[in-house]
């Protein structure tokens, strides 16, 4: 492979990686606006960062076998997981308990990242078609999402002290907008 070809290959999977990696950002955000100490911050990051690192891995190890399949279905699942977690915080957010229903912790954190990683999944099993580096490719995967995620819930604790008590419902409808987005792309 010529020194442009891995040039050409570096720049195109870094700006999939970015693109990807919007999506944990703009969710990131929408998750920011609850409040999170910066332990937590730094959990969910890396957590996000890693299922970006293992989904496409697994998408492109399965590559051609499904991907005409479960792209598709990966996508739904995504959609439907940030419809309930948007929900769920739209619900809370009106509720008396100050606590919301779904926290970035345990099983909710697995749902969080999975819901945010699925799209990762099935661009791995288009690139595991193609041939695309695996490390290069989950590498940069992992530290765009990780970087990004970061920023995203930074940002949302900003945002959060400006809205105050909405800012929770305001983060459950940006997670239901990016699950509507994922379910009904136009």
């Amino acid at each position: 492979m010529t020194a442009s070809a891995m040039l050409g290959e570096l720049l195109t999977l870094s700006m999939m990686a970015v693109a990807l990696g919007m999506d944990a950002f703009s969710i990131g955000l929408g998750m920011g606006m609850i409040s999170l100490r910066s332990k937590q911050i730094f959990i969910i990051g890396l957590t996000i960062g890693i299922f970006h690192v293992f989904m496409p891995l697994f998408g492109m190890l399965i590559g051609k076998v499904l991907s005409s399949h479960f792209g598709e279905i990966a996508t739904l699942v995504g959609g439907a997981l940030l419809l309930l977690l948007g929900g769920q915080m739209i619900r809370s957010s009106f509720q008396e308990d100050d606590k919301p229903f779904v926290m970035p912790v345990g099983f909710g954190l697995i749902l969080f990242s999975l819901s945010v990683s699925l799209d990762s999944f099935s661009v791995g099993l288009s690139l595991g078609i193609v041939g695309a580096r695996v490390f290069l490719t989950i590498a940069l995967f992992g530290l765009a999402s990780t970087g990004l995620t970061w920023l995203g819930l930074l940002l949302g604790q900003k945002v959060q002290k400006w809205f105050g008590t909405y800012s929770e419902a305001i983060g459950g409808c940006v997670l239901l907008a990016f699950g509507i987005k994922l379910l009904f792309p136009l």
